[in-house]
């Protein structure tokens, strides 16, 4: 199970969802940034998730305490986000989960849709990442100077996807390596958008979903251990 946490930010006092893995040894850190919907029980599940697969994992409630229960609500409150203010959270969870007693020092940031766009940017802006995993998200690139990433970056995005679409994907990826950054990027053929949301069978491609968790578990033991 997850637990509710408090840590602290430039914005101000900040809330999230915790969940440790067994055992008492140290362990690498997975910040796990929201979709638009909020903290819901799909982010729990995947916090939860991460726990199990032995990472200490936390999702900063970027929305402080707000939850959506449908789409048109999640745009609503996508739309009043300050992305500005969240990424500072972000990278305040981070240093937070490296401070912890069972903490190896490492974090890498994850996210999904909204949080996806989110890692990108945090892979810009926070510093001391150990890898960052964005999952179909596609961020403003003219608020973001690329040329300041220096965490590795495994991205998964969907063929059919109008939101954050393989082009948008590449054109980042292009972007990355002529500046000398890695990105390894993985298009995952018959999903959509959000084919890892399990609790949604509209959404959830199960096939793709298997292999997305295979390979970022992977490159999280490469870069966590």
């Amino acid at each position: 199970m997850t637990k509710r946490v408090q840590f602290s930010a430039k914005s101000g006092a900040c809330e999230g969802e915790i969940a440790e893995p067994s055992g008492t040894g140290k362990v690498g850190g997975v910040v796990v940034i929201q979709e638009w919907h909020g903290i819901n029980a799909e982010m729990r599940s995947k916090i939860e998730r991460f726990a199990s697969e032995g990472y200490l994992a936390i999702a900063p409630d970027l929305y402080h305490g707000k939850v959506a229960t449908n789409d048109d609500e999640a745009g609503k409150l996508m739309n009043a986000l300050d992305f500005g203010r969240a990424v500072g959270e972000i990278g305040s969870a981070a240093q937070w989960l490296k401070e912890q007693p069972r903490s190896n020092g490492k974090v890498a940031v994850l996210g999904f849709c909204l949080g996806g766009a989110l890692s990108f940017a945090a892979a810009a802006n926070v510093p001391g990442l150990a890898a960052v995993v964005p999952f179909y998200g596609v961020p403003d690139l003219s608020q973001i100077d690329l040329g300041r990433v220096t965490a590795p970056i495994l991205a998964h995005f969907a063929e059919t996807d109008a939101w954050a679409s393989p082009d948008k994907a590449r054109a980042i990826q292009k972007e990355l390596q002529a500046k000398g950054k890695p990105m390894e990027l993985h298009v995952y053929q018959g999903a959509g958008h959000a084919f890892m949301r399990s609790g949604d069978p509209t959404k959830y491609h199960e096939a793709s979903a298997k292999l997305a968790w295979e390979r970022t578990l992977a490159f999280l033991k490469t870069h966590l251990a």
